[in-house]
């Protein structure tokens, strides 16, 4: 497990965030309805050769969950601007997933950020998005958050499921299921979802060009939230090389084909 030793607060939230390794600095950021236990197993391969910081989004993991509290993309490019401020930043090597993918292209679009390097996969970056599941939950979200907590416990589990290509350890399923359970974990699950709105997507990606860093887009041929043809597209638009498949990986690449992102990452910080 990864230790967030770290508070800031960041427009009224409490975010938790770690730091481990020497070097220049590497960011990488999570997606939904994970947290930045998914770097457990990847960001220890670069502490060798880099400072990499990782973070809880507003809303996710260990960072503050409370009722009426703003967790949509709107807020998370913000808190990334912040979070780079505070921690001197001006152009890390930056490692981004679903919606952190989402949050680093904002905060590059919106808040002007600049990275080193970009590494990219299975982002939320391209309309359509937003599964059949995730729109119920959107019409609905009072209801899914009173549901018993067995009932819960079996939805959250299987749609953790649906994220990866292979099935799930349950050490995995533990991680991810842990901040989600609970009255306040129960509530904030569907709240992150019921939040979860293509305009933050749609007002960034008519903006979308080749960004002044090395670009790497990868994704998982086996995708099942994000099909890989959107990840052909994305690279079209932001990178100067074209996709990199990832064969035998769902959406969830972190668990289901790890070394392929040290990899990724490796080729593409280069040596110190």
């Amino acid at each position: 497990m990864l230790d967030l030793p770290n508070i800031t607060i960041i427009e009224g939230n409490a975010v938790r965030w770690g730091r481990i390794g020497n070097g220049p600095p590497l960011v990488a950021i999570h997606g939904t309805p994970f947290s930045s236990q998914v770097w457990r197993r990847i960001v220890p391969e670069f502490a060798d050769r880099r400072t990499v910081y990782y973070f809880d989004l507003v809303g996710y993991g260990q960072s503050e969950m409370r009722d009426g509290q703003d967790v949509s993309l709107a807020v998370q490019n913000r808190v990334l601007a912040a979070l780079f401020e505070g921690w001197g930043l001006e152009r890390p090597d930056v490692l981004a997933h679903d919606f952190g993918g989402a949050t680093a292209l904002r905060a590059w679009y919106l808040n002007g950020l600049r990275y080193a390097s970009l590494t990219i996969f299975d982002a939320v970056a391209l309309a359509p998005w937003g599964s059949p599941f995730v729109q119920h939950v959107r019409q609905h979200e009072a209801a899914f958050s009173g549901m018993p907590d067995y009932m819960h416990r079996a939805l959250l589990r299987a749609y953790l499921q649906t994220a990866a290509h292979r099935p799930l350890s349950e050490e995995a399923f533990d991680i991810y299921s842990a901040p989600w359970l609970g009255p306040i974990g129960q509530a904030a699950f569907y709240r992150q979802i019921a939040q979860m709105d293509q305009r933050f997507t749609d007002e960034v990606e008519t903006l979308y060009d080749r960004l002044d860093c090395p670009v790497s887009v990868l994704w998982g041929k086996e995708d099942g939230w994000i099909p890989y043809k959107k990840g052909a597209a994305l690279a079209a638009l932001i990178s100067d090389h074209p996709v990199i498949p990832i064969p035998n990986a769902g959406h969830l690449v972190q668990e289901d084909r790890p070394e392929v992102l040290v990899a990724a990452v490796l080729k593409t910080i280069g040596p110190l």
